[in-house]
């Protein structure tokens, strides 16, 4: 694996600047190849019109300035960015549009480095949010998490459950395609604080708690599932307190329902973006 590897390289510099020339053979930079990092995953991952755009494949909404650009740059590692807006875990496996390839076709053996996010699009979360938009305040309107969990069953807690396998399946595939890589997985943030902050958000206090549990509970099982199949789980969510989109717009790295800052909805702007690349990169070398 290549924090193996890399963990061998620094000890040898290391003691190299401390030792004599005839003590310690000498490690130059031109031992040391760049890390061939994989990025893969849908619009978190992606950070849509967030600027500078990636032209490279305008279908994908991909920015220059994601999470995976932002921990390439801190680790000088050499990206191959295919994350792609919309994407589920299908994509993964099959193309999302057309002239774009399969996100697994990016992954051999010699990739050292993956970094994913996946399942908002699969779980249809995006879609559970919005319908949870009250512009008028209780009562007029209705609660979305009553909808969610009435005849006490929580549908869109059972739909993360029951596509729990199939990730666990795409971590799998992940590991046969790149069998010398670490793999991190990276969580779905701080959206909304418990309670909300209606009508700066317009979704009330309860909807608000139960979506953001309903985020929490996603992240968990991403965690579950990545520990159990040999993957690191980066969790974003602390990076999020007092960032979260009921902040003042200046203190903003998830964006609410009508942006602030150049970014889509209910996705992290630039500085969300720089802070979740900076964890990415620590994680990593915190795993070195």
């Amino acid at each position: 694996m290549f924090s193996r590897s890399r963990a061998v390289l620094t000890a040898v510099i290391a003691v190299s600047a401390l030792a004599t020339p005839a003590a310690v053979p000498t490690a130059t930079a031109a031992d040391a190849d760049p890390l061939d990092y994989v990025a893969m995953g849908d619009s978190y991952a992606a950070a849509p019109l967030v600027l500078p755009t990636d032209t490279s494949n305008l279908l994908c909404l991909r920015s220059l300035a994601d999470y995976p650009h932002i921990a390439a740059k801190a680790l000088g590692a050499k990206l191959t960015d295919v994350s792609c807006s919309g994407a589920t875990a299908e994509n993964f496996s099959s193309s999302q549009h057309p002239g774009t390839a399969p996100q697994f076709d990016a992954l051999d053996e010699d990739t050292d480095l993956v970094t994913l996010t996946i399942g908002g699009n699969d779980t249809n979360l995006v879609a559970a949010t919005l319908r949870c938009v009250n512009v008028a305040a209780k009562p007029l309107g209705s609660s979305c998490a009553a909808a969610y969990t009435k005849g006490g069953v929580d549908t869109l807690k059972a739909d993360i459950d029951a596509w729990a396998p199939k990730f666990a399946a795409t971590l799998d595939r992940v590991n046969e395609l790149a069998p010398n890589a670490d793999v991190f997985v990276i969580g779905y943030g701080n959206y909304i604080r418990p309670g909300g902050c209606f009508p700066t958000q317009p979704i009330w206090d309860v909807d608000a708690t139960y979506i953001q549990n309903t985020v929490n509970h996603l992240g968990a099982t991403l965690k579950k599932t990545a520990q159990d199949h040999g993957a690191t789980f980066v969790d974003t969510y602390p990076l999020g307190v007092g960032h979260d989109s009921c902040a003042a717009p200046a203190d903003r790295y998830l964006e609410g329902l009508v942006p602030t800052h150049i970014a889509a909805p209910l996705h992290p702007n630039a500085a969300g973006s720089k802070a979740i690349g900076g964890a990415v990169a620590a994680a990593v070398g915190a795993s070195s």
